[in-house]
């Protein structure tokens, strides 16, 4: 006799029921079973800003499947037309920096100047598409030889532009057809940059270049930096010197001094302040850079004096046609203008020789208030006010900064902050070592993890046998959320021959002010822009957290990924730490812009998983 049951189920299937409708009753029962089981203890929390990572271990054992299983299902609610792969740019823009489309600004009524300016809200609308590296490019030699050697391909800029330089910061060598050659003892005032660093160092009393950080100076903003031979022999110093110079559609400084594996990005003296805070670096340096100081009211000026340090130094140096070691006999009206303007800015000329000027700044708050009448004023301001392309201001800043203090000998710690110095930053020492540690822990599992054999078809992973990268894998590297800077103070604990561009977020809590007074390169950005460099000038990109403080925020999540692409070199390497849902999400969008990616659990019984991708190298 048959059960109620089954007769509710014949008289809707019949006596005997399709084939068809119980294969996928049996289907559907399955599908249920793997959702819930991988539901059931690990349901995604909603996006919420990650704290540091948490230490990890056994992470090469890892347990993908169940999570890959879901992105599939997932990738199938989304629908087919979501998951397609994106097509290449056009050629046109392969060396492509949104933000400066000089042609458009001068349409959307930018002008005076202002159409060189970074303005972004013309591009909103971009085409959605990947950025294609160059016929002729090359993945870069490694660090250092990359710093003296260069693909010609991997640059716009012809043979002519750099034979027909008259400047002498912009001098360089044809080795090969294919080639760029940068020589040391070239590229900066006639004598050769290495003179010209210690005739800067005996200017402000020092017996040789090699006691810049005895000064205090550990950070140099490089205005203008030519291809950054100034700037590579201030690293070999372990000086930090950041260059900063106007987009160039072609033969661009940034370019070529990125391509070297040395800190630039583009910035501009027009109409808006440098994305870095008050008091932000020891010496800022003009050599050539084409700037007239005492234009727009002196603001030029008062920002160069907004970002110094109390002590630092403003070093101008400006060519003339008479030979070096001849005296000058006549200063030109710029710089006769410059020392009537420097005292109201509470300015002294450190020293003058030959065609190098060198003010320092003064390290008492007070003289702003025992200046004569007519002098410049002092702005009104909060503390640390956050600068993100601000307009210029016609007053002097800082001020009233409680990091206002001179700069000081830094040659027994570089790097470290005493525990005084982090309170000044509302800091806790505990709380900046523990974060310290997190990211030497993380930084030595990451860099086991940057080998190919991690995306082969080969059923082997990394184990204790296999050798670990080579130290100088990478070079030019970006902390996309970078907190504290613990990830760089790692990098430079383990002697990885990399520099890192630290970048603050906009509305994540404010630290580069801390990052840069460790003598660390730092900006501040907003990751709904695109940030100013050139396509293909960074190895390794990194974010903790990144993606769930952009879930709240107005951009989308593939622009994010483009723009991360554009900047990031062929095989060059992402990683991302963050929670769970938020990670498989951002899988999906690497899988569309054509990276390899891997998600990885950490095993240590949080939501957190890593993102580890590589960039292919398209050859279209």
């Amino acid at each position: 006799m048959r059960s109620s049951w089954f007769s509710k189920l014949s008289l809707i299937f019949g006596p005997r029921p399709p084939l068809s409708w119980l294969l996928l009753c049996v289907v559907s029962v399955l599908a249920l079973i793997a959702v819930l089981g991988s539901s059931s203890s690990h349901t995604f929390d909603s996006l919420t800003i990650t704290p540091v990572p948490d230490i990890y271990t056994n992470y090469r054992r890892l347990k993908e499947q169940a999570a890959v299983d879901y992105l599939e299902l997932r990738s199938l609610s989304l629908g087919a037309s979501r998951q397609r792969e994106l097509g290449l740019c056009s050629k046109e823009r392969e060396n492509h920096v949104p933000c400066y489309n000089v042609s458009a600004n001068l349409l959307a009524g930018f002008k005076d100047g202002e159409e060189f300016d970074r303005h972004c809200e013309v591009s909103r609308n971009r085409e959605r598409c990947l950025v294609r590296p160059p016929k002729d490019y090359k993945i870069p030699l490694r660090w250092p030889a990359g710093r003296d050697v260069i693909w010609s391909g991997n640059v716009k800029i012809t043979k002519d532009q750099f034979l027909s330089s008259g400047s002498m910061t912009k001098r360089l060598m044809l080795l090969e057809e294919n080639q760029i050659a940068f020589h040391s003892d070239d590229g900066l005032i006639f004598d050769g940059v290495k003179d010209y660093s210690l005739q800067i160092a005996k200017m402000i009393g020092l017996k040789s270049d090699s006691d810049f950080l005895q000064a205090g100076v550990q950070t140099v903003l490089d205005i203008g930096c030519g291809f950054g031979s100034f700037g590579a022999h201030l690293v070999s110093l372990n000086v930090m010197a950041i260059c900063i110079a106007a987009y160039e559609a072609t033969g661009s400084q940034v370019q070529l001094t990125l391509e070297r594996g040395l800190p630039a990005m583009i910035g501009n003296f027009i109409t808006r302040q440098l994305p870095y805070p008050a008091l932000s670096f020891e010496m800022v340096h003009c050599a050539q850079c084409g700037i007239v100081w005492d234009k727009k009211d002196s603001m030029l000026l008062l920002e160069v004096d907004r970002v110094l340090k109390p002590g630092g130094y403003f070093v101008v140096t400006s060519l003339t046609s008479q030979p070096y070691g001849s005296s000058l006999s006549m200063k030109n009206s710029m710089f006769t203008t410059m020392e009537e303007l420097t005292p109201k800015v509470c300015w002294t000329l450190k020293a003058q020789q030959y065609e190098t000027f060198i003010w320092q700044k003064t390290v008492d708050s007070d003289c702003y208030a025992s200046r004569k009448q007519g002098a410049l004023p002092v702005c009104n301001e909060g503390q640390d006010v956050r600068s993100y392309y601000k307009p210029l201001v016609s007053c002097i800043s800082g001020t009233t900064s409680k990091r206002w203090a001179p700069i000081r000998n830094r040659s027994s710690s570089p790097h470290r902050l005493s525990s005084a110095e982090l309170e000044v930053h509302g800091v806790q020492p505990e709380d900046f070592f523990e974060d310290l540690q997190v990211w030497r822990s993380a930084l030595k599992n990451y860099w086991s993890l940057l080998t190919p054999l991690i995306f082969s078809d080969h059923p082997k992973r990394p184990g204790d046998e296999d050798p670990l990268p080579p130290f100088n894998m990478l070079r030019n590297v970006m902390d996309m959320s970078a907190h504290y800077g613990g990830l760089n103070a790692a990098f430079l604990e383990e002697r990885k021959s990399v520099w890192v561009m630290n970048v603050v977020p906009v509305n994540a809590p404010y630290t580069l002010p801390l990052i840069l007074d460790q003598g660390f390169a730092g900006v501040l950005h907003d990751w709904c822009e695109p940030f100013p460099t050139y396509p293909r000038t960074y190895d390794l990109l990194h974010a903790d957290g990144l993606l769930s403080h952009l879930s709240s925020e107005r951009c989308g999540m593939m622009d994010l990924f483009l723009e991360m692409d554009r900047i990031l070199q062929p095989e060059g390497w992402v990683v991302l730490c963050d929670k769970k849902g938020a990670i498989e999400m951002a899988r999906i969008f690497a899988t569309q812009i054509r990276w390899e990616a891997r998600v990885i659990d950490l095993e240590n019984g949080s939501d957190q998983r890593l993102l580890v991708c590589q960039k292919p190298f398209v050859k279209k």
